[in-house]
This record gives C-alpha cells, structure tokens and sequence, in this order.
C-alpha cells in the first residue's frame, strides 16, 4: 500500500479529466472538483492525523452519471488493493457535502466491503448516480474491520453545551450507528473524559483512556479545520482511526435568564395574542407586576432588570415563574432564606402593613371610577379619531391600576366568596332559560364576559353552563378587580372594531385588520398611510410548561424531572398531527427507525419520532438542519399516539405531549 505525503507547493492547478487524487495529496485541491468530505480527509492526513489511505476521483465533466470510472482509476484501484485482493469502501464527496451550513449527512450513497473490480464498478456508479441532478465525486478507502466504532460531536448538539462533548460507539463500524440502525451507548463526557451522563444500548462502554484519546482527536480536528466536528471514528487493531470530519452544523439553543411559563398568565390569557392586543393588554399587565413585586418587596430593582416579569413569546404570554410562579421555600425556611437585608425588610413590612389596612378602601374608589369612565364613554361610532385613541390610552392607564389593585388584594387580602366566573355563569344560565342571545345576556349582565377570553376579533361564545346556581355572596375585591379587567378589555375591543372599519373604508389596509398593527402602526394608519400586519400566519407551537429564551429568543424547554425513555435529538419544537406513514406536509412522523431513506420528507414534516436510534444519526442531523424537531429512542410512542393525534415534539426535552389529552401531560 502506497502512503502519499506530497509537496503542497508541487500540486498542479489543474488536474487531468478523472485523474485519481490521493490522500493528502488533494489537500489542497478545489473542494468542487473531489467534494469536502475527500478535501477535509485529505487535510487531516496532511497534519498527520490516522485516516485511512485513498483516493478521490473528481467529478466528472462529461457525463453526470457514469457508469463506470475513469480508465486512469483502475491503476489506483489495483495499487490500494493490492491487485484487488483487499476490500474498500466506495464512499460520495459532493461539492456540496459535509459543508458549515449543511452536512447533507447521509442523503447520497457509500457501499462498504467492496472486493473485486467488477463490485466496485458497480459500487462507483451507485454512489455517482445518488447525486442525482447534481454531480458527484467518489472517495475510495481501505475498508478496515474495527473493533469499535462510533461518533464524536465536539460539543453536545442538543444542548449546545461547550463544556462537553457526546461519545457514541458500538461494535464494529459507525455505519450502522450513522444509518439509523442501532442505537449505540452514549456518554456525555466533560474536557476531562469523566462520564456525565449516559444512555442507550447495552453496549461497549470505553475505558477512561480511550475517551481521552477521542477527545484529543477532537481538539485537533477543532484546531485543524476552525471548530467543532462532527467525527466518525473507528479503533482498528488499538489504534483510532478518524474516517470523517465535517462542521457541526446545528446545535440546540441554550437556553439562559429567567425561566418562564404561561401558567401565572394563562387563564387571563389562554390563546395567542395579535400584535395590538399584545401593545394594548399585556404591556399595561407587566408594568403593574413588575411595580407590585417591588412595592412588596418581592424582588429588588436589579432583579427587575434581569428581564420582564410577564412578556410575549411567539404570540403567547409568559411570566417569570421565579417571580410569580410560587416560591419553593415556605415558611421558616422562606424566612430563614430571605437575603434582603434586615432594615429592608423592616420598611418592606411597614409599607406592607399600611397598605394592607388601605387596600379596601383604595380598590373601592378605583372600582367607582372605573365604572364611572365606561358608563361615560359615547358609542364609538360618535367619536374622532383622536378621541378614539385617547380612549385606548385611558384604558391601558386604567388597566395598569386594575392590574396591580387586583395583584395587591390577591396578595394581602384573604378574599373569599363568590367567583366572577360563578357569578358568570348563574348569569349565562338565567340568560339562556330566557331565550337570549350571548349579545343579549352580555349588553344585559356583563359579568358573563368573566367567562371568555379577551380578543380584538370576533368575541368567544359563551359556553354551556347547564342549570347554574345564583351566587349567594357578593363579589370580593379581587374580584370585582378581574371582572372591571375584563370590562376594559371589551371596551378597547369596541373601539379598535370602530377604527378597522374606518381604516378599510379608507383603503389604508393592506391585506390586514387593525388587530394585526402594532400601535405605532396604527397611529401611521390614521395619518393616511397605508400600512400592513405583522402577524407570521404561522401555526402556533403551545409554549412548554416552563423554558428559558436562548439568544435569538428560540424557547428552551426545561428538562423534567426524571430520566425520560426519549431522547432530545434537537431541532426545535413543532406541532402537527401524527402519521405512521406518508405524511402530509406539516404532520409528525413516527417511524421504528431514523431509516435514511426517510431524508426527501423532511423538509414538510412538523417533527420527527423515532422508537430506536441516535441523536447523531446522519437523519437526526438532517432534521436539525431542516429545523424539524427530533425525537429518537422512544420505544413506547406507537402504543401512545395514533395517527390524526396533535401532538408536540421538544426536541431539547424529548417529550411528545398530545395536546388535549386527559392528563395533559408529556408522554415518555
């Protein structure tokens, strides 16, 4: 066997037509003429790193797809396998394969253990022929017979995390671990080779110096090519071998700050907001949380400036559960616990005290006031455009009192008695022994709005109450607050239903509603410019119970507790309906095995499930690519899901949740 070493300087420019370069000699030879897989070796060798000893045929000029290779190729095929006597593996390199922006890992073909030269014709023109409309150059190695084999993701793909990196091996060569087909052992490993986690397969587990040795190959590959790799290695006879090396193309959020959740927020705010209802509703909500935990002394100013204490994620409302989700420590440990400093606590309690006696009597004029304004305010029909805005502007002024009254008397009041949505539905029930329509039983008792979601749009119907009984008791403080939110909700619905019209009467819409605008935009809109919506028209993915923002704002799910069946192979999160096969564009996918042959559906598909393989598989990588969250290792899923379930894919978590299930829980 002939080990090439070359002159870099003595590499010609040009090279004959299907002229066999070997390794390290195409180091430095044009990626677009024998592929970044072939080049990426070729540069590995050259900075003496183990690769295996082989050749790159260029692509072809003439014909796309050939269906044998060039005469010059037999010579080298005949000097790399010894006359034909040895195996080789007949692997593609396409110009556009094991790239920074794509890997396209596992989309073309490689065919191992070929002997003979008639196999290996018939391997070469597969593989040329797995490019399909595109050209494709072939890389041919020594076939080796490892004792182990594997991946190596220089950092942790699905978490992002730096500090580590993911070792999966199995028995044998990495191709059946990269197809899909077996699962491997994984092990999340620090810089120093200690284990952090583990999972998968009973299988070969490495010893501490051959994690060390993987992560040296790691480190080197890093420095070789500018960063994280994603390694396919091999040990053959003690010694490891690198078989490939491409950029990490994906990797999973980190999530960082505060962690969230819609479940402070929900009930006020149960479905996804447009852009105005989000100016005009939340925004007046955050103010007076973040005003109310710091009058309480809850949190300081510099933990306000951490982030919002209630905000908008993808169209939907989320709150600092930190803040507003319920302490964990009670009683003397909360006490015990408290790190603000004495005196402070001491003006805390003080303030605390004064207003807990004021309370009633302040919720009491507020509650007079704000009745007072709504029962003044003329049909919107009858006002100006300015008058209309400046109705907008007292309704969010009057919303950021409601809001922190009402936050004040859940917090220092023992209120008790009736609910809004009791009073809500005795009210509902009386209208409809009566034959009223919801308009009707609404314009007659408007405490049955506590019973629908605040909306710019068309108004929720009310639901089913059945034979409701009249409340006993009056409403409380906290209460009544809730209920006046709600009241100012359905004014500024009124109101901005009046200025739709007016704006689509003068065609100053651009295929939108006034719902669509933010305030800004709507403000433009009024001085006769036309303007348009800024609303996605994307599915809304529901928000997980509890997540953290990354960078770029991309949610991180929390991981539960427990140890899940499932793996997070990354990609994000997606919704869609379930299907074992041909899916439609938008459903998830529930497969037995990340088969590579499911690579062309991809790009339609809502998430992927699968009941065996690897998060570093060549298709989970693709997935990740394509944004298409992924699910792998979860054996129980068929028995949990059926086809037209909805269902939503974590691919950091794992979890598959259906949504409306009894439970509401994920699945694992």
């Amino acid at each position: 066997m002939r080990v090439r070493t070359g002159d870099p300087a003595a590499v010609p420019t040009a090279m004959p037509t299907g002229a066999p370069r070997w390794l390290p000699d195409a180091a430095h030879d044009d990626r677009a003429l024998i592929g970044a897989k072939a080049a990426n070796l070729a540069v590995a060798r050259g900075r003496r790193l183990r690769v295996v000893d082989g050749f790159a045929v260029p692509v072809p000029v003439v014909d796309a797809h050939p269906t044998s290779p060039p005469d010059a190729v037999r010579a080298a095929w005949a000097e790399l396998t010894d006359g034909g006597a040895a195996p080789v593996v007949v692997r593609s390199s396409a110009p556009g394969e094991d790239l920074a922006a794509t890997s396209m890992a596992g989309v073309f073909e490689s065919v191992i253990d070929v002997t003979g030269w008639d196999a290996f014709v018939q391997a070469y023109a597969r593989v040329v022929a797995s490019g399909r409309d595109a050209p494709m150059a072939v890389l041919v190695q020594r076939f080796v017979r490892p004792e182990l084999g594997g991946v190596l993701f220089g950092i942790d793909p699905v978490t992002g995390r730096t500090d580590r990196a993911v070792i999966v091996a199995v028995e044998g060569g990495p191709h059946r671990l990269v197809s899909g087909e077996v699962e491997g052992r994984r092990a999340v490993v620090d810089h120093a080779g200690r284990v952090r986690d583990a999972d998968g397969d009973p299988g070969p587990t490495l010893t501490g110096a051959q994690r060390r040795h993987l992560l040296a190959l790691s480190r080197r590959a890093q420095r070789t090519f500018g960063g994280p790799q994603d390694i396919e290695w091999a040990i053959v006879d003690g010694h490891l071998l690198l078989l490939q090396s491409r950029p990490i193309t994906t990797t999973a959020a980190v999530g960082t700050g505060p962690v969230l959740g819609p479940g402070p927020v929900a009930e006020t705010f149960p479905h996804p907001l447009t852009p105005l209802e989000q100016d005009l509703w939340v925004a007046p909500l955050a103010e007076a949380a973040a005003h109310v935990l710091a009058l309480t002394g809850a949190a300081t100013r510099r933990r306000l400036r951490q982030g919002p204490v209630i905000t908008v994620v993808d169209d939907q409302v989320a709150a600092d559960l930190g803040l507003l989700g319920g302490a964990t420590a009670h009683g003397w440990a909360r006490r015990a616990l408290d790190p603000r400093p004495h005196v402070r606590r001491l003006v805390v309690a003080w303030q605390v005290g004064r207003l807990r006696g004021a309370l009633p009597a302040l919720a009491d004029r507020l509650l007079a006031e704000v009745d007072g304004a709504l029962s003044s305010v003329p049909p919107p029909s009858t006002l100006t455009d300015v008058d209309l805005v400046r109705v907008l502007d007292n309704a969010s002024s009057y919303l950021r009192s409601l809001h922190g009254h009402e936050m004040l008397a859940g917090t220092l009041l023992a209120d008790v008695g009736t609910t809004g949505a009791e009073a809500a539905m005795a009210a509902v029930a009386h209208g409809r022994s009566q034959g009223w329509s919801d308009d009707d039983i609404v314009a007659r008792s408007p405490v049955a709005l506590a019973l629908t979601a605040p909306t710019l749009g068309h108004r929720h119907p009310l639901p089913e109450v059945g034979d409701a009984v009249p409340p006993s008791e009056e409403l409380p403080v906290r209460e009544q607050l809730r209920l006046r939110v709600r009241w100012v909700h359905e004014l500024t619905r009124s109101v901005v239903r009046e200025l739709d019209r007016r704006l689509t009467e003068r065609d100053l819409l651009t295929g939108t509603s006034v719902a669509d605008l933010g305030r800004g935009e709507l403000l433009l809109a009024l001085d006769g410019m036309r303007v348009s919506g800024t609303r996605s028209g994307a599915a809304v993915v529901p928000l997980p119970p509890a997540f953290r923002l990354s960078a770029d704002g991309a949610v991180v799910a929390e991981a539960r507790d427990g140890a899940p069946d499932a793996v997070g192979a990354g990609g994000g999160r997606g919704t869609g309906r379930v299907a074992f096969e041909e899916p439609a564009v938008g459903d998830v996918l529930v497969v037995r095995s990340l088969d590579p042959g499911l690579a062309p559906l991809l790009p339609r598909l809502a998430g992927l499930v699968a009941e065996t393989g690897s998060p570093l598989s060549h298709l989970a990588i693709l997935a990740r690519e394509h944004g298409v969250p992924v699910v792998v290792g979860h054996r129980r899923i068929r028995d949990l899901v059926a086809p037209g379930d909805v269902v939503v894919v974590d691919g950091r978590s794992g979890t598959v949740e259906v949504l409306g299930s009894p439970t509401g829980q994920a699945i694992r």
